[in-house]
């Protein structure tokens, strides 16, 4: 990498921080500025928001990693991920804003009881420290391999940008930097493709020489019922981690809601085209990669086909993207921890500003036991084995049990529990013990299929059990009461809403002259550098559509 590059990564990692830093003083007014983002967040910023957050844990390193090995098949996974935002959409979504609780803890408290609440939220720490490690690691990775410095030392720099103004701002900062790392990202990748197709003597080409098989949908570790498998997970992911929850219940209505799952799943529906093809297309430059090398294929392609400048912006948006996984899971272990852990058990007095201060504190303190993990990722296997162990082992057993008591008013704090120690004891069994005492292991569909159908299985069990008994769980009654005085009397006093409303227009704002700026960047660099025509027209594109948003801001102003 030139030094440009360097000067570009660094401007744009100032920016980011500088959008932290400006929701300080909003984040500071109150627990519902800094966990809900005032409670009443346009619903596109939080679908962006949910569509970046969710894609970039991987996306480059991990799906890329399995595009350069497998061509289509990483295409076929990630629309495996729109149609289960469709059917988070159609039926989880709204259901969670109709609750009227702010959080996925919130929830659980009021239907299963203080002890379950505790339960699932010192297990949503552990799984969130794990996660977030997961995705911190790739952002190093992509880092380590365009720069002269070591992995750790990457991985390091990173995570103290993500948590210091991810502390600073609370979840409008997750948001709004979320939006605007989905505009320099955009930008990023639609300048490396044309380029890339390019080098390899355009599309029809890239198609001639590429593997035999590498545009097959399916391949012996990615099956058509991993694919089925893959969608019920994702399903359940979406529609109940507790860092996306609260994308659904920090806007104003359940239409709204839904609105963000719609969201999310029209850009899944189109990102895989976009996202896979520049670690295909590298499969073909250069089909030698070995072991863990195919984790750096998309970096490796950018190093190859781009001038100096434009690397710096390449990786800016690979790392704004994933950086947004690493933000939104630091701040949702922030307001657990300060609402569910420091309030209910240390200290039930804490005044909002107080909760504040502990999310931040907390948010530092967590912050640098994921750069810890993090560096330890290599000794696991790499990150793809990292990523679907995860998902085989816990998505479904944490996740399902919430979901379902959306739907049903007989499952008690005994069978979701149960349910969850159950699910991940026989997971954990196949995926850790076995593979040592059996020498064997479980192919990726199977440990997919028992990882969401144990979970499901044993509640439909109980869900049978209890109806024979004709029992209705008391917490199921006790939220149907918080839901109709939550209809009642609305989201909030009227100075609540004005709050909210002052809150999104700061927000939008910020996001716009944020949009604005990476444009003029874009058509400087595009300006700069030897082929300039598609990057100065991004560039001047990106700049248009900023400055028809700020007139209409200021139009709506008058």
């Amino acid at each position: 990498m030139a030094q440009l590059d360097f000067v570009v990564m660094a401007v744009f990692a100032f920016l980011i921080f500088s959008i932290g830093l400006a929701f300080t003083r909003v984040g500071s007014k109150n627990s519902q500025a800094f966990f809900e983002a005032g409670g009443e967040t346009p619903w596109w910023i939080n679908g962006l928001s949910l569509f970046i957050s969710y894609f970039s844990a991987g996306t480059f390193v991990v799906w890329g990693s399995i595009a350069y090995k497998h061509g289509l098949v990483a295409n076929m996974i990630q629309l495996t991920m729109a149609i289960s935002g469709l059917l988070t959409a159609m039926f989880i979504s709204a259901r969670w804003k109709r609750t009227g609780t702010r959080t996925a803890a919130e929830y659980i408290g009021l239907r299963f009881g203080t002890s379950a609440q505790q339960f699932y939220t010192y297990l949503i720490l552990v799984l969130s420290l794990v996660n977030t490690s997961a995705v911190l690691y790739p952002v190093g990775k992509m880092v380590y391999v365009a720069t002269p410095f070591s992995l750790n030392a990457c991985i390091i720099a990173i995570g103290i940008i993500i948590v210091l103004y991810t502390a600073a701002g609370g979840l409008w900062a997750v948001l709004v930097t979320d939006v605007v790392q989905f505009v320099i990202l955009m930008a990023a990748v639609l300048i490396v493709i044309p380029a890339a197709l390019g080098d390899v003597g355009g599309f029809d080409s890239f198609v001639q020489k590429a593997p035999e098989d590498f545009f097959e949908p399916f391949s012996n570790d990615y099956t058509a019922g991993f694919m089925l498998a893959f969608i019920g997970y994702q399903t359940v992911y979406i529609g109940g981690n507790w860092a996306y929850v609260q994308r659904y219940t920090s806007v104003s209505s359940e239409r709204n809601a839904r609105k963000v799952a719609y969201l999310f799943s029209i850009l899944y529906l189109v990102s895989p085209v976009i996202w896979m093809l520049p670690p295909m297309i590298y499969r073909v430059i250069n089909p030698d990669l070995q072991g863990l090398e195919p984790e750096g294929a998309y970096m490796m392609l950018c190093q190859k086909i781009l001038p100096a400048g434009l690397i710096g912006l390449v990786l800016s948006g690979m790392i704004s993207a994933t950086s947004s996984k690493a933000n939104t899971t630091i701040n949702l272990a922030a307001v657990v921890f300060a609402n569910d852990v420091y309030k209910k058990v240390i200290h039930p007095a804490a005044t909002d500003k107080t909760l504040v201060l502990i999310a931040r504190i907390f948010t530092l303190l967590f912050g640098a036991g994921t750069i810890v993990v993090a560096m330890l990722v290599p000794l696991a296997g790499g990150i793809v084995e990292v990523v679907l162990s995860i998902a085989a082992i816990a998505g479904g057993a944490l996740f399902a049990p919430m979901i379902w008591s959306l739907f049903s008013r007989r499952q008690t704090s005994v069978s979701v529990i149960t349910t969850t120690v159950v699910a991940l004891t026989v997971n954990l069994f196949f995926k850790v013990i076995v593979p040592v005492i059996f020498h064997t292991k479980l192919s990726r569909t199977i440990e997919t299929v028992l990882g969401v159908g144990i979970p499901l299985l044993l509640l439909a069990l109980f869900e049978i059990y209890y109806y024979t008994r004709k029992h209705i769980d008391p917490g199921a009654l006790i939220i149907e009461k918080h839901i109709l005085k939550h209809a009642q009397t609305g989201h909030g006093h009227a100075h609540d809403h004005q709050e909210a409303e002052r809150q999104n227009r700061f927000g939008v704002s910020v996001i716009v002259f944020a949009s604005a700026f990476v444009g003029l960047g874009i058509f400087v660099l595009g300006w700069a550098a030897d082929v300039n025509s598609i990057v100065m027209t991004v560039g001047a594109g990106i700049l248009f559509l900023s400055l028809i948003a700020l007139i209409k801001i200021k139009a709506g102003r008058k």
